[in-house]
């Protein structure tokens, strides 16, 4: 019996991420197979689907049969939005809309908005990374570099200014997400290179690889000395290896981490509060959506206890069912607008 013949894939990741695939068994059976090979190869997670170059149309189709497929193909990687919860909401009364007039523009009735700043983000991804300002020798370093790199295109060879590099944009990254993905990461790489073209990496044909990967470690080592510090951050807090289940305890496996648009992931609880006292608030709602003309209070209590709901959607995840029985301010129209 002949062994199976070794293929190649080129793998399109992105505009500017364009990765070869060597597959030593061959191409997978599956389409499901292939996508797992890529997941693990290439440290990806989330929806996603593959796209095949057809020859005979000279464009891109959805790939339904890896049978499609032949050594040194081309296959592109997309992002598929995942699919959204239908919610029934219940009209507002017409007095609280005539007396929230004067409050339309407060941050009473969002949930996400109500919180103090050391309690949540508030800045989405920026289109373009600003690149952070490095302490002052390091900036000296660099703006040598890039003199040195636009007269006779050498490249900076000082090590020394690397790990100082990473600590910073880490540190910028962290204040949009604690978990970059993959085009994220790129983003700022682009953004670093773009600025500073001296750290191009020599002999790399994008000059940008290997500071992609070390700052993948960087994160994941910053992640660490957060929590080693005993900081209120439950977004990592829930990821540590001793919350996972025996079976999950492995730092990339079941990952809970913000998917588009979320800001306020897993943020902390007010200042003071706790998970009983929260509870209690809880309760409390279920009796003053009960009263006519209260959603101004309703407005505030759910704010309260954002955090509070957070923990339940993403420690507990509770069926949908059971979530809208003990929030039904959640699921009316005042709080989703």
């Amino acid at each position: 019996m002949s062994s199976p013949c070794p293929a190649m894939l080129r793998v399109i990741l992105g505009e500017h991420d364009i990765r070869k695939l060597l597959l030593p068994s061959g191409i997978p059976n599956t389409v499901d197979d292939l996508l797992s090979v890529i997941k693990q190869s290439f440290q990806l997670d989330g929806h996603l689907r593959l796209l095949y170059m057809d020859t005979d149309f000279g464009q891109f189709f959805t790939l339904t049969s890896a049978e499609d497929l032949k050594d040194k193909d081309s296959i592109k990687v997309v992002q598929v939005e995942e699919p959204s919860v239908i919610l029934t909401l219940t009209p507002a009364s017409r007095d609280f809309e005539q007396c929230s007039t004067d409050t339309q523009t407060s941050d009473s009735s969002r949930d996400t908005m109500m919180l103090p700043p050391r309690e949540g983000r508030f800045e989405k991804w920026p289109d373009k990374f600003e690149v952070p300002q490095f302490t002052f020798d390091v900036e000296r370093i660099l703006q040598v570099g890039n003199q040195a790199f636009f007269e006779d295109g050498t490249l900076l060879q000082n090590q020394g200014v690397k790990s100082d590099i990473m600590q910073k944009l880490a540190e910028s990254i962290f204040k949009y997400t604690a978990y970059p993905t993959n085009l994220q990461i790129l983003s700022v790489v682009e953004a670093l290179i773009e600025k500073f073209p001296c750290l191009k990496e020599p002999g790399s044909f994008s000059g940008m690889y290997g500071w992609q990967q070390s700052l993948k470690y960087k994160m994941g080592n910053y992640r660490s000395k957060l929590r080693n510090q005993k900081l209120d951050l439950p977004e990592l807090e829930v990821n540590s290896l001793k919350r996972k289940q025996p079976n999950d305890r492995v730092p990339s496996k079941n990952v809970k981490k913000p998917k588009k648009a979320e800001l306020n992931y897993l943020p902390p609880h007010p200042h003071g509060e706790s998970l009983e006292s929260l509870e209690n608030e809880q309760k409390a709602l279920l009796d003053e959506i009960k009263k006519k003309d209260n959603q101004r209070v309703i407005a505030v209590k759910m704010s309260k206890t954002f955090s509070y709901r957070r923990h339940e959607v993403v420690n507990l995840a509770p069926p949908i069912k059971d979530f809208q029985q003990r929030w039904p301010a959640l699921f009316t129209e005042a709080q989703a607008s």
